[in-house]
């Protein structure tokens, strides 16, 4: 058997019954994107966070983060246009840098997504439970009920792509209502401070505020939330014309969901009733209070409902992007039980193995949700997240380096290589930033370690099982494809 042979042997078996169907519109890709991303997760995660920690000046560091991670965007649609194959950033690394390599950023991948499918199953049981009335829920209430959505969202994600698409698409809808909607009546109707306060402590000629810790902390807690938006490279294989779509998607997705979340921030802010004192207190939570405020004791379960749409929209897009990661890396050989993970069932031919597997480990960590190794285990989704991403941007700075760059359908044209190196640099910046242990009043040594801990632990678990299945991994499937196509015109 000759070396092309013994490359394109496995890749028929890949091209002939291990393909993703595609199902999925350019439309349908943005729609998996924005709700990966979800402005209410996005607003309601950090919001707190980035008030109490910088002021109303927070407001600003979501532009900034923005501009950062538009460039990586545009960064994975180049690569996606290259690449557009199940998995996103692992098939990406993969390609641009390495097996090894895509190994790392599939495993952080995979652990940071599957890590945040549990939190948002837990924090859409609490709003469920709020909106039921129980007082005082007990941890196992909210576990059994987290267990639930759990269970049913991953049984949508088995169920087809009709399913999930309406289910995503009807989410969206009552989100982009819910957030722009309430954010211009606030504007319209009830701000009691004036702009001017979204520049509250910012010295404008010497620019101290923006290089002080508490301009920097509220930019690493922005970049928290602006994750998400390559779910749609995680479906690439499931797109039509995805060299051009899913480029597309990927940026557009993050700039939508970025520009609803700033209206709806600084609409909050503007509306918030004695600013001043709630910056003093430093407790509560400042989004409902503002909005009890303004309209009565009656919106707070209008405001729950909205919180558990987006929770749960998010978690479908998650579990989407992170089962297709799951199911390359095992096409792939690349993961324990491939031969099952890989396969495909149902009329629409989906990874319902991948998919269940990422619903029992996100139970098994509900089970432990409210614990203080839970707490350290969940501040890896952000870290995970930002070396996952990482791993390809470097790697395709790197490609540009050593001239070795061949652009897909989709390119920057002269502003690819500058723009490369920038969101290089953006990435390194930001994982330096949300990784820093920074203390807090009463918190545990580990808690403020947390990140370099679980990334510590889950590295040399990583390390000892990419040591097993190393010597097995296949050809990156892009490799595969090419050698595939070239025995195919040798045989004509």
């Amino acid at each position: 058997m000759t070396r092309a042979d013994a490359d394109s042997a496995p890749l028929r078996d890949s091209t002939d019954t291990q393909r993703l169907n595609r199902g999925f519109s350019f439309r349908a890709a943005l729609s998996l994107a924005f709700a990966d991303v979800s402005p209410i997760v996005a607003v309601y995660a950090i919001f707190t966070l980035g008030l109490f920690a910088a002021g109303p000046r927070f407001f600003w560091a979501f532009p900034i983060v923005l501009v950062g991670q538009l460039m990586v965007a545009a960064v994975f649609g180049e690569l996606a246009s290259r690449w557009p194959y199940a998995g996103s950033v692992y098939q990406w690394a993969r390609h641009v840098k390495g097996t090894s390599w895509g190994w790392v950023a599939a495993w952080a991948y995979m652990w940071g997504l599957t890590i945040a499918l549990s939190t948002l199953a837990y924090a859409a049981a609490g709003f469920l439970i709020e909106i039921a009335g129980v007082q005082n829920p007990s941890r196992t209430l909210t576990a059994v009920l987290a267990l639930v959505i759990v269970a049913l969202g991953s049984a949508t994600n088995m169920v087809g792509r009709k399913v999930l698409k309406l289910m995503v698409t009807a989410s969206i809808v009552c989100e982009i209502v819910g957030s722009v909607g309430l954010g211009t009546v606030l504007l319209l109707f009830y701000r009691q401070n004036p702009v001017h306060v979204l520049f509250s402590g910012v010295d404008l000629h010497l620019g101290g505020a923006w290089a002080t810790g508490p301009m920097l902390l509220a930019i690493a807690y922005v970049g928290w939330s602006f994750l998400g938006f390559e779910a749609a490279g995680s479906i690439a294989e499931e797109v039509e014309n995805p060299e051009r779509n899913v480029p597309k998607a990927i940026m557009l997705g993050l700039l939508l969901v970025a520009l609803i979340v700033m209206y709806s921030s600084a609409a909050l802010i503007l509306a918030i009733p004695n600013l001043d004192k709630v910056l003093s207190e430093q407790s509560g939570d400042p989004v409902s209070a503002t909005l009890v405020h303004h309209f009565g004791a009656g919106i707070g379960r209008p405001l729950l409902i909205m919180f558990v749409v987006g929770f749960l929209s998010s978690f479908l897009a998650v579990q989407a992007a992170v089962s297709r990661c799951i199911w390359g890396a095992a096409r792939d050989r690349g993961l324990p039980a491939s031969g099952l993970l890989k396969k495909l069932a149902g009329p629409e031919r989906l990874p319902v193995y991948a998919i269940g597997l990422t619903g029992v480990v996100a139970g098994l960590l509900v089970l432990v949700a409210g614990s203080d190794f839970y707490a350290v285990l969940v501040n890896f989704t952000t870290i995970g997240f930002y070396i996952a991403f990482g791993v390809p941007v470097m790697g395709a700075a790197l490609a540009r380096l050593r001239g070795t760059w061949v652009p897909g359908a989709f390119t920057l044209g002269r502003w690819g290589a500058p723009v490369t190196y920038l969101a290089a640099a953006w990435i390194i910046f930001e994982t330096v930033n949300i990784v820093w242990p920074r203390s807090a009043p009463g918190q545990p040594w580990y808690i403020t370690w947390s990140m370099l801990l679980t990334t510590a632990v889950l590295g040399v678990v990583g390390a000892v099982i990419y040591a097993v299945v190393r010597t097995r991994i296949d050809a990156p499937v892009g490799d595969r494809l090419q050698a595939a196509t070239a025995v195919e015109g040798d045989a004509a």
